[in-house]
């Protein structure tokens, strides 16, 4: 009788076992992986434009101008979004065509009121110096209830030392300035000149002219004189060389 190899129904086994196997390899592999959906995220809204320049302008009881304003103003709000449910930055330029103004001069103070659009109230507070006539801004509030606000916005420093001038002139300042206010807002000025105080008619007084102003004048002043100077050195040193190259020539 012959006997039956035992072997080969095992080794048959192994094979179909590792055909499979490699079947279901490069079945997987075929698959392509699923790609995660690219997350998206919305652009910084861009800062406005440059804010238009209001004129400005306070009265006293007897309709005589006691306080005039040129400038461009915007603000630097940090509130609550009720639409995101978040906080947020928002920057907002004054419209001076829907901006009014009014306010009150005293001896030693005078105020400014901007009643703008979205119930957006800027109030400046000047103080005088009568000792060194010196005055400055002294205060700014603000305070305003925008749409997308959670809660009516407000602020407040009444200890601040801004816009220096002196009495009988005004102050200047063609350059950006940034004037922080409190934590959650700052104010942008833009080409500004007043005069809170010893105003003649409705005239601004001469200018005094801001740090950043000057400073600005500056630089191409420096940079001309370095200019003129480079040209100077090599103008001495062309006639030096040419002097010298002279005296190496000998009368025969």
């Amino acid at each position: 009788m012959k006997q039956h190899n035992r072997k080969q129904p095992l080794f048959l086994a192994f094979i179909t076992f590792l055909v499979v196997t490699l079947h279901q390899s490069f079945a997987a592999t075929d698959v392509p992986p699923t790609a995660a959906a690219p997350q998206t995220t919305a652009p910084p809204p861009a800062p406005p434009a440059r804010p238009e320049r209001g004129n400005y302008t306070v009265t006293n009881g007897n309709g005589t101008v006691c306080l005039m304003a040129r400038m461009g103003l915007q603000l630097n709000i940090r509130f609550s979004s009720a639409s995101l449910n978040n906080t947020v930055q928002d920057v907002l330029n004054l419209q001076p065509n829907v901006t009014k103004s009014s306010g009150s001069c005293d001896s030693d103070s005078a105020t400014l009121l901007l009643m703008a659009e979205e119930k957006t109230n800027l109030t400046f507070v000047f103080s005088l110096n009568a000792t060194s006539s010196k005055y400055h801004l002294s205060g700014v509030t603000l305070s305003a209830a925008w749409p997308d606000m959670s809660e009516p916005f407000s602020a407040s420093n009444s200890s601040l030392d801004y816009l220096r001038g002196t009495l009988g002139r005004s102050y200047m300042c063609r350059e950006e300035q940034t004037l922080a206010v409190a934590v959650n807002f700052s104010l942008n000025t833009f080409q500004l000149q007043v005069q809170p105080f010893g105003l003649t008619g409705d005239q601004f007084g001469a200018a005094e002219e801001c740090q950043l102003d000057e400073d600005d004048m500056l630089i191409p002043i420096i940079v001309g004189t370095a200019l003129a100077s480079l040209v100077l050195i090599v103008l001495v040193a062309y006639l030096i060389g040419r002097k010298r190259s002279h005296a190496g020539y000998q009368t025969i």
